[in-house]
């Protein structure tokens, strides 16, 4: 079989030929191809299985100051000659934008993917029945973790070989592979009438360096019990803990009010605080695209510009926003590259670590609240406003007593970032946006 890399540039190369033809005056390809596993189980049964071969053509043509952006799976000569001709004619058709065009330079820094350590090998070295046979192991392990266990909402794994190849008019041709496996859990728990299920996961560039089938198990049934006996709180203002992967979620509501696309439209309460503190001083969140063996690294941007280490806040003082080349003009800053998906997308943003761990951050909390999971969607860029339905584990006096849901807990962002106190040491590679487990010195909480 041919290299996926040489496919993808030559399609790229391909594409920009028959946009140029078609009379684009400007434009980009990329090619993104993926061969993919994916299997879940449940108790002793394989119950999902899938392989597949993916290809993906997204084009970008520029008729002056006029832009279109389309994309085909049909890669024949003719389906993307079609897809030119129909993307060359959209542009014609939309009004002058004066940010539209490629990004100014398109040179390589010479990194690739060995130096960013994006594939492993023991990816494609490793067969399907090792993968179908991990996660029947997981469905044991977590029935057998805990006599509460009583059903399953599967155990997954999957793997992907991503290659991508990038082609513009402007003399780029970079091409790019990455690999990655993931395994999860999700035991169900029995807790009276109700039941109570525990999420948890790894990902990885290869199996190597992703946690064992048996840990990802027994964490997820550690979640699941966890939440045994949940009540209501009371309502009150309080510290909140939130673990890593509840932390990871808030640094992902950050990251959009970081974005180059909402300060712009002026969706983000961060638009015009350059320079301006904005968080305590051990806040620092960093975005790495040459993190090495990180999920999101790459040698560039889907747009071609080189990645690179961005600090967006370092020590509570607001130094950047994360941009790609089209938002980046709109607010008068280079593109930190970070385009992605026809927008600003993350590669390896992480808030930076303290020490310790959650159980120290617990041990030193005189009452408040350990966030294991947050619900809904009400978080408000522009104006920061934070509130967000949770669930989690009641601390008095340095120890957990109890677990309680059915609550909020509310802020704003700017009180949040002020108000983190304490950082612990937890913080794993295992997303895009990741975070350690950090508290807020005081919150709203919404109970009874």
């Amino acid at each position: 079989m041919a290299d996926p890399r040489d496919e993808a540039l030559a399609l790229a190369e391909l594409a920009i030929e028959l946009a140029v033809d078609a009379g684009a005056e400007d434009a980009d390809a990329l090619v993104t191809i993926a061969e993919r596993f994916a299997c879940e189980a449940r108790d002793d049964e394989v119950t999902k299985l899938e392989r597949s071969r993916g290809r993906a053509l997204q084009v970008r043509t520029f008729v002056g100051k006029r832009r279109s952006m389309l994309a085909t799976t049909d890669l024949s000569r003719d389906g993307i000659a079609a897809l030119a001709r129909r993307a060359v004619d959209a542009a014609r058709f939309v009004g002058d934008d004066p940010h539209a065009g490629l990004p100014e330079t398109a040179a390589s820094d010479g990194v690739c993917d060995h130096d960013l350590l994006s594939v492993s090998d023991d990816v494609a070295a490793r067969d399907d029945e090792a993968k179908i046979d991990d996660a029947l192991a997981m469905e044991r392990a977590v029935r057998a973790a805990d006599a509460r266990v009583v059903n399953s909402d599967g155990s997954r794994v999957r793997d992907a070989i991503r290659s991508l190849g990038l082609v513009n008019t402007r003399g780029f041709r970079g091409v790019t592979q990455g690999t990655q496996v993931s395994r999860a859990a999700a035991p169900v728990a029995l807790d009276g009438d109700s039941k109570r299920i525990g999420h948890y996961g790894t990902a990885a560039r290869g199996w190597s360096a992703a946690l064992a089938g048996e840990h990802v198990a027994v964490q997820a049934v550690h979640r699941a019990v966890a939440l045994i006996g949940a009540r209501k709180p009371a309502t009150e203002r309080m510290a909140i803990i939130f673990e890593r992967d509840a932390a990871a979620a808030v640094v992902a509501d950050l990251f959009a009010a970081l974005s180059a696309a909402n300060v712009a439209i002026g969706n983000s309460w961060l638009a015009d605080r350059v320079g301006t503190r904005v968080g305590a001083e051990r806040v620092t969140v960093v975005d790495d695209g040459r993190l090495r063996g990180g999920l999101g690294s790459a040698p560039f941007d889907d747009e071609g510009t080189p990645t690179r280490e961005t600090f967006a806040i370092r020590d509570g003082i607001l130094e950047s926003f994360f941009s790609d080349t089209y938002w980046g003009r709109r607010i008068g800053v280079a593109s930190t590259g970070n385009a992605g998906g026809g927008t600003v997308e993350p590669n390896n943003v992480y808030l930076r670590p303290g020490t310790g761990t959650l159980d120290d951050l617990v041990a030193s909390t005189e009452r408040g609240i350990v966030v294991l999971d947050t619900i809904g969607f009400s978080t408000e860029y522009a104006s920061g406003v934070y509130s967000r339905g949770a669930r989690g584990l009641f601390v008095e006096d340095g120890a957990v007593t109890h677990a309680v849901d059915e609550f909020t807990i509310a802020s704003t962002f700017g009180d949040m970032l002020a108000g983190i106190d304490a950082i612990a040491g937890d913080l794993r590679f295992d997303d895009q946006v990741v975070a350690p487990s950090f508290r807020v010195a005081e919150m709203t909480v919404s109970g009874t």
